[in-house]
């Protein structure tokens, strides 16, 4: 019988995905599961965006340029530029989602066996775009009692070796919601020119900063201007995960025509996708300010609730909408298993994402759950309720 390619069976599961099996299971026996799983956004499209999908009337559903419609990208140009980001059209390459985006990146700045450097816990799906382009991922641990700050740069300079070809950061952080400070950047900068590396940044939370400081571009960073790689999507900003449009941002003109050919042989992004993007970026000014109200709200009714039940901790999230708690259990994944099969409180139970598969490091992360805020306070409150009558029945739990 043929056999599975080694790449196939480097490729991990979703630590996002791969539970829900039981958790269909746990519905077809009438129990309801709190999804905080998964960073879909429960939040409503902007309506022009809706209103655009509705108004659709082309007889034909024709390929789209490779790099995108030159109408959006024209449009993200002022888009970036309310950030302080500034671009011209030809410097933005519209991809499908942000996950072709890092793909690509990947394909057009790693040879097979080249090295990124990321900070874990991380995206776990770095790990796996990294195996599809032959390339490997070396990480650097940071930490849950700190918050996840970055590590000094020594730590980083004794990762770098002659196969080390880029950094990738995630800023605001998804899985652990760490925003990086201006020092920490500078950090950064400082790294990449020295070793005269690519830094792939993946900025697609930038709307979700819940700090006193302001979010700090990598497009921003002075001297980075042929280093960097900005990622990008629509599916958080405007709870369009379904439509599938990113954005991969470089004004190094050498990478930007390499991804084009990457872009070429898949021909197209998605065409009606672009569409509704494109028409979105004219939702108004109180869409974005309800949208980040409502997850003050919701983060700050997490995280309080997360640290009353006893032996749980989660630092404050300063972006995006996760957090990474660390549990009193000994393997959180055996936990997650659990209260989807032999758990329920009244009817309910809770889905959460195991964050040892946002690790590469063998053990790391294993007593650590990943934690989205994507649910209305209600449901968060009556979650947390939930998780906390699990704990205290768990028979694999590690403190009375």
């Amino acid at each position: 019988m043929p056999r599975i390619s080694k790449r196939g069976l480097e490729m991990s599961e979703s630590p996002i995905r791969k539970l829900a099996p039981l958790a269909a299971a746990a519905k077809s026996r009438g129990v309801k599961v709190y999804h905080l799983n998964i960073g879909q956004p429960d939040l409503p499209t902007p309506q022009c965006g809706l209103d655009a999908l509705k108004k659709i009337d082309r007889k034909v559903l024709e390929y789209s340029p490779s790099q995108g419609y030159l109408s959006y990208r024209e449009k993200l140009c002022s888009y970036y530029d309310s950030f302080g980001i500034n671009l011209t059209p030809d410097e933005i390459i519209i991809t499908t989602g942000g996950s072709e985006a890092v793909l690509f990146a990947f394909m057009a700045c790693l040879n097979p066996g080249d090295e990124v450097i990321v900070p874990e816990p991380a995206y776990a799906n770095y790990m796996s775009f990294a195996i599809t382009a032959g390339a490997k991922v070396r990480t650097i641990a940071t930490s849950i009692e700190n918050g996840f700050a970055l590590p000094k740069v020594e730590e980083f300079e004794a990762l770098i070796n002659e196969r080390t070809r880029a950094l990738l950061i995630c800023n605001p952080n998804n899985p652990t919601g760490t925003l990086y400070s201006r020092e920490e950047l500078d950090q950064i900068c400082e790294l990449v020119k020295k070793y005269d590396l690519y830094l792939i940044s993946d900025e697609v939370y930038r709307e979700y900063v819940y700090a006193d400081v302001p979010y700090i571009s990598a497009m921003t960073l002075p001297g980075l201007e042929q280093n960097t790689i900005l990622i990008d999507s629509v599916s958080k900003r405007y709870s369009e995960c379904g439509i599938r449009i990113g954005a991969l941002i470089t004004k190094n003109r050498e990478v930007h025509d390499t991804v084009m050919k990457f872009c070429q042989a898949r021909l197209s992004p998605p065409l009606v996708g672009q569409i509704i993007a494109e028409a979105s970026l004219d939702a108004p000014e109180s869409y974005g300010r309800e949208v980040y109200n409502e997850y003050v709200e919701r983060r700050n009714c997490l995280i309080e609730g997360l640290n009353r039940i006893p032996g749980v901790f989660s630092p404050m999230p300063m972006g995006a909408f996760y957090t990474v708690a660390k549990l009193p259990v000994e393997n959180a994944e055996d936990f997650c298993k659990w209260c989807l099969s032999d758990f329920n409180y009244e009817g309910e139970t809770v889905m959460m994402a195991p964050a040892s598969g946002f690790y590469a490091t063998p053990g790391a992360g294993k007593n650590q759950v990943r934690i989205a805020y994507v649910l209305k306070k209600e449901d968060l409150q009556r979650a947390l309720v939930v998780l906390e009558k699990a704990l205290a029945v768990y028979p694999g739990k590690t403190m009375e």
